[in-house]
This record gives structure tokens, C-alpha cells and sequence, in this order.
């Protein structure tokens, strides 16, 4: 079982992405998908008994080896000091955002730098572009969901929560800030 435990171990490290039981036994070259699961079971015991700093996160009926949030900090300037500047973060979230995305739109948000942004994230596999008329549609690649730790669902949800959230914010009577009177009629007649 110590070799199993092992082999899974090496897998989910290498891989750094969500993986479920079947993906896992392929991966490991193991047939028989209980063995995996009793194997996996015992790992994730293994983590919680020896207080690491490293643990097996559980999504759905996906498996990760993943960083505490304890100890996330630790990596935040590992993160800052990656392969992204702030602008091609900013362009990149702006497409999260709209995913999918026409690309003159995202030219219109952000301006012509984003046409550098866009080619750095295309190299980087973030974005996938596919010709549409005279413009892009920009999309994002499973690499991007892999590599910032989040699940399509997930981002969909979230995003469309925002954008409940700001559509009631808009709905909600604005203060009166310009200073005019706004006496109503009940207020004439009391005078």
C-alpha cells in the first residue's frame, strides 16, 4: 500500500491540478480503482496526522495536493514575482470577467496595451483566441482554471453573484447629492 500511497503522491505533486480517482489510476499505472481509493484515504490520514503544511484538498470527487492556508502567505511573493505583470493581470481578469470575449471589446476596456497583454497570456497558454470577422473571440484554457486554483462552475457562479450584487446596487434609489430641493408634494401641502 506504501508504494501505491507513493506513487499517488508523486503523481498529484507533478500534476498540481484536481484530479479524480479513475485520472489518478491511470496516471499511476494502478487497475483497480479501490485500491486507489483506499490508498488515497490513507494519504490524506497521513497528511492530517503529520501536520504539514501541505494537505488533500477535496473538490467534488476531485483530489489536490495543495498548500495550507496557513501557509499561503509564505508563496504570495513567489506569486507576485511570476511570469505576470499587474496590467496583464488586470487584462487577464477583464477577460475572466467576460469569458468568452471579443477582443475589441477587451481593446475598448483596457486600451492598446492589451494587445501586448493578450499575446503574453496566448504564449503563456491562459488564453486561447479564435478569429471571429475582423476580431478575436478570447477564451480561457483549462491551464488558466488549473493555475489559478479555481473551478469553471466556481467562476461562473461568482460572477454572476457580482454581477447580481451590482445590478441591485443600480437598482437602489440614489441619494439626492446635488443639493436641489426635493420637497414632495405632501411636504407643499403641510406649508
Amino acid at each position: 500500500m506504501q508504494d501505491t500511497k507513493n506513487k499517488i503522491e508523486a503523481v498529484m505533486f507533478t500534476t498540481g491540478k484536481f484530479l479524480d480517482v479513475e485520472e489518478l489510476a491511470k496516471l499511476c499505472g494502478i487497475g483497480s480503482i479501490g485500491h486507489v481509493k483506499e490508498a488515497l484515504g490513507s494519504l490524506r490520514q497521513d497528511y492530517e496526522a503529520r501536520n504539514s503544511a501541505l494537505h488533500i484538498l477535496e473538490q467534488g470527487n476531485k483530489f489536490k495536493l495543495n498548500i495550507k492556508k496557513d501557509y499561503l502567505y509564505l508563496t504570495e511573493t513567489l506569486l507576485t514575482d511570476s511570469d505576470l505583470d499587474k496590467p496583464t493581470q488586470e487584462t487577464l481578469a477583464v477577460i475572466a470577467y467576460k469569458n468568452p470575449a471579443m477582443q475589441s471589446e477587451i481593446i475598448k476596456i483596457r486600451g492598446n496595451g492589451a494587445y501586448d497583454h493578450i499575446k503574453i497570456l496566448k504564449e503563456l497558454d491562459f488564453v486561447a483566441v479564435e478569429p471571429s470577422g475582423r476580431t478575436k473571440i478570447l477564451k480561457l484554457t483549462s491551464k488558466f482554471y488549473d493555475y489559478f486554483d479555481v473551478v469553471e462552475d466556481q467562476l461562473r457562479s461568482k460572477m454572476q453573484i457580482a454581477e447580481l450584487n451590482k445590478e441591485q446596487k443600480s437598482d437602489e434609489p440614489a441619494a439626492n447629492t446635488s443639493g436641489e430641493n426635493t420637497k414632495t408634494k405632501t411636504d407643499e401641502n403641510q406649508n
